[in-house]
C-alpha cells in the first residue's frame, strides 16, 4: 500500500512539473527563422550609388526574448542568405550591422554604423519563418 501511495504521490508530481514548465525563447526547438541580406554600395558620402549586391559573409545575430546579449551569431552564406534552426516558440530579434547612411550621430555607434532590426515571433512549434530582406549599405 505504501508502494502505491508514494508511485502515484511521484506520478502526479512529474505531471505537474512537465506540465508547468513552459519553454523559453532559445536553442533546443525545432522552429527556424531565415532571411536574406542585400547590400547596396555608395561612395563614401553617399551621394553617389555605385554596386549592389548579395551579403555574402555578413554577421547576423539571434537575441532571445529579452535578453541583452545575442543567443547566437552566424554568417550568411555566399548568397546572403541566413538561417537559425532548433528554436523553440517565443519572441525573438534579428539585427545585422550597416554604415550609417545619414551620419546621425544618435544612433550610429562610434564605428559609424547602425543595427539593422526585425522582430519576430515563433507561434507554432515547427514554424518556419522568413524575415523580410536586411537591406544594408556597404
Amino acid at each position: 500500500m505504501n508502494f502505491r501511495i508514494s508511485f502515484f504521490t511521484l506520478l502526479i508530481f512529474t505531471v505537474t512539473v512537465f506540465s508547468s514548465c513552459k519553454k523559453e525563447p532559445g536553442i533546443g526547438g525545432d522552429a527556424t527563422i531565415n532571411g536574406h541580406i542585400h547590400v547596396q554600395h555608395f561612395n563614401s558620402t553617399f551621394t553617389q550609388f555605385i554596386s549592389e549586391f548579395e551579403g555574402a559573409d555578413v554577421y547576423v545575430y539571434l537575441v532571445a526574448g529579452n535578453d541583452l546579449t545575442y543567443l547566437k551569431r552566424i554568417k550568411s552564406d555566399y548568397n546572403g542568405d541566413f538561417e537559425f534552426k532548433y528554436l523553440y516558440k517565443g519572441d525573438y530579434t534579428i539585427y545585422c550591422y550597416s554604415i550609417d547612411s545619414t551620419f546621425s550621430n544618435h544612433q550610429s555607434t562610434s564605428s559609424g554604423v547602425i543595427p539593422i532590426i526585425q522582430q519576430i515571433r515563433v507561434v507554432g512549434r515547427k514554424d518556419v519563418i522568413s524575415t523580410d530582406t536586411l537591406n544594408i549599405f556597404n
